[in-house]
């Protein structure tokens, strides 16, 4: 993994004279960016020789609270711990105002090691794994959210944004929608501008199954790294632009209970040495090897649960008939299942995972995916016959995707498999976070408990 050579700081002041501040960011396991804005005197220092930060940043919960059973906060001292910029990742961030840039960073002990808990760090032991075998990831990540206002109602609940153009509050579905991407416009154009300007790959945007949601793909990546930096910045990119409209753009997996729910499909195939997909086939389901790597999602699907569905409202996502799914399946060209193979050409051919939700940390989750593949191609996992039609109406009555969030999280807290793969101290250490965030969110009081108990008990 490479760190970034103070050479390159040196080339991005000479080029960019108008930047006079700089936000220096880490995203740890919550997936929430943390950090430090500093002048410009001051980054020639992160590059030479990294800027400290308290170890117990690694551990935050999506609140920013701390977690203390995690030994890294009180009994730690709260020692620091040194980040680094990543390579390549030093640039503007236009969003912010014409003189700020930004540069993400990865976590290291004072030693020089890279530290465990960093979802980076855990995302290149997988890497290597595959390394080890002659073998490279190809991935990409798709995401889905909502523009929604930045304004609360009366009652403080969220609704859509008018249009820019008519002042209208969307209320039809209208996927694909031209006229949906049209009035999206102004934000679409600054968000492409901020990701040319990030060097992230941002391709085209299309209205989604509701109103005011919107998808947008990056790119396929032979750098599994690359591929998660990219889904980290676009996500912080749309957030700021999105303000900038008076909008907030929220990866909330369920931010309507009546609406479409968000996900992130991460999509992935496997290059031999020679950089060939070893998934390539005239035939539509491909190699079997394809089929392996689906059997391996499907083996480690409930035990990865924690990762792709990380928050209480990530749960509520997984409902019948909503595109998202339910069971852990598999098809060709077939929406209804968990693991897509799309249709395409031969040398295309690759698999779609359609269970992350769009608020998963997008490292964490193409780590938990490639463990998956890997174990399943390693093992030659048979994943059964492949849904031809209805997935929903196939799998009733069979075994389930898991919906309840704190049986996720003990089941991933107890997975073998994942502790070899992930890290043994990374798995006990996200499951301690979670279970904390559990306690924290169950100590809320809500409306509902008024409205369901107050009369009735």
């Amino acid at each position: 993994m490479s760190i970034a050579d103070p050479k390159e700081v040196k080339a991005f002041l000479d080029a960019h004279p108008e930047i006079q501040f700089f936000e220096v960011f880490f995203t740890n396991m919550a997936g929430v960016p943390r950090g430090k804005r500093l002048r410009r005197h001051e980054i020639e220092a992160v590059y030479a020789q990294g800027r400290f930060l308290p170890g117990s940043i690694l551990v935050n919960d999506i609140t920013g609270q701390d977690v203390e059973a995690t030994g890294l906060v009180w009994e730690d001292g709260d020692a620091d711990r040194v980040a680094r910029p990543i390579a390549g990742r030093l640039t503007p961030a236009p969003w912010l105002g014409p003189d700020v840039g930004q540069v993400p960073v990865s976590m290291y002990e004072l030693d020089g090691k890279p530290h465990d808990l960093d979802p980076r760090h855990v995302l290149q032991r997988v890497i290597d794994r595959f390394a080890a075998d002659g073998l490279v990831p190809v991935v990409a990540c798709e995401l889905e959210y909502y523009l929604v206002d930045a304004r609360r109602t009366a009652n403080g609940k969220i609704q859509l944004p008018p249009s820019p153009l008519t002042g209208d509050r969307p209320t039809q579905h209208q996927v694909y929608g031209l006229r949906e991407v049209e009035e999206a416009a102004p934000f679409l154009r600054e968000l492409w501008a901020a990701a040319d300007a990030m060097g992230v790959p941002l391709e085209g945007a299309i209205s989604e199954y509701a109103p005011g949601q919107l998808e947008l793909t990056l790119k396929h990546h032979a750098d599994a790294q690359r591929a998660g930096d990219d889904a980290v910045l676009y996500k912080r990119a749309a957030k700021g632009v999105a303000l900038r409209h008076g909008c907030e753009a929220t990866f909330m997996a369920k931010p309507f209970a009546d609406l479409a729910g968000s996900g992130m499909h991460l999509h992935v195939s496997v290059n031999d040495k020679a950089g060939k997909n070893v998934f390539a086939s005239d035939k539509p389901e491909g190699e079997p090897v394809l089929a392996h790597a689906v059997g391996g999602m499907k083996a480690l699907l409930a035990d990865s649960m924690a990762i792709y569905a990380p928050n209480a409202n990530s749960y509520r996502r997984f409902k019948a008939n909503s595109y998202a799914p339910v069971a852990p399946t598999w098809g060709v060209n077939n929406r209804t299942v968990s693991f897509r193979v799309p249709a395409g050409a031969p040398n295309t051919r690759h698999i779609e995972h359609r269970v992350a939700g769009a608020d998963a940390h997008p490292t964490l989750a193409l780590a938990a995916l490639l463990a998956a593949v890997h174990h399943g191609i390693t093992n030659k996992i048979d994943p059964g016959p492949a849904i031809v039609g209805d997935g929903y109406a196939q799998s009733e009555g069979g075994e389930r995707i898991p919906t309840n969030w704190f049986a996720a999280v003990d089941r991933f807290a107890d997975s073998a498999v994942l502790k070899g793969y992930l890290g043994d101290r990374f798995v006990r250490m996200y499951a301690i976070v979670k279970r904390t965030e559990q306690e924290r969110f169950q100590s809320v009081i809500t409306d509902v408990d008024y409205d369901w108990y107050l009369r009735a008990c």
